[in-house]
């Protein structure tokens, strides 16, 4: 049975601390046996939603491709920076777009809907994005997805990895790991 697991930062900044968590959670994933599709938004770029523009315009281009990722997907992995307690603009203006309805009117929620999702997070603070994290959970629950409740935050990340980007703590990076596991096992469950 083969699982797809689509996974992205809510940072788009390079050399990121959340990617670089992500990638550790995708891993797990991998190792589990699920089949894992890394993308960046930053190659996403996107309008800040706008219900005049959407009008005007339509579903924009990039969005349409999000929303083909979604749905041939059969989870998310997302790692989400904390932004003063709240997750980034560019990833809630990613998942905004992309449940919208695309171009032959159906429901861009759909793509979302009983899909398995994992969050993690990384952040120079001691509390690791938490809060973030919180908070993006509450928005993917809204879209539909069954948001497992592995996950894992990083404190003081600017100081957990390494040169080759892997975490020095050899039980963080068995947690993290652990996630990705998680939600592999997941969507083998929910797949049958």
């Amino acid at each position: 049975m083969t699982m797809k697991i689509l996974a992205f930062a809510g940072s788009t900044r390079s050399n990121s601390l959340n990617q670089k968590l992500l990638d550790i959670a995708a891993l797990g994933a991998i190792e589990s046996g699920a089949q894992v599709t890394h993308i960046h938004l930053g190659d996403y770029p996107l309008p800040f939603y706008d219900g005049d523009l959407e009008g005007k315009s339509g579903l924009p281009e990039k969005a349409a491709a999000l929303q083909d990722l979604v749905a041939e997907s059969d989870a998310l992995l997302i790692a989400s920076p904390d932004y003063n307690g709240g997750y980034s603009a560019v990833l809630k203006n990613a998942l905004d777009w992309t449940g919208r309805p695309n171009g032959d009117g159906h429901s861009g929620l759909a793509h979302f809907a009983n899909k398995a999702a994992a969050v993690v997070s990384a952040s120079p603070g001691p509390l690791g994005g938490s809060r973030g994290q919180l908070a993006i959970r509450g928005v993917l629950d809204k879209l539909g997805m069954l948001v497992i409740p592995q996950s894992f935050s990083l404190g003081l990340a600017h100081e957990a990895f390494d040169k080759t980007h892997r975490l020095r703590d050899a039980r963080a990076d068995a947690m993290v790991r652990a996630v990705g596991a998680a939600l592999a096992e997941t969507v083998r469950k929910l797949k049958g």
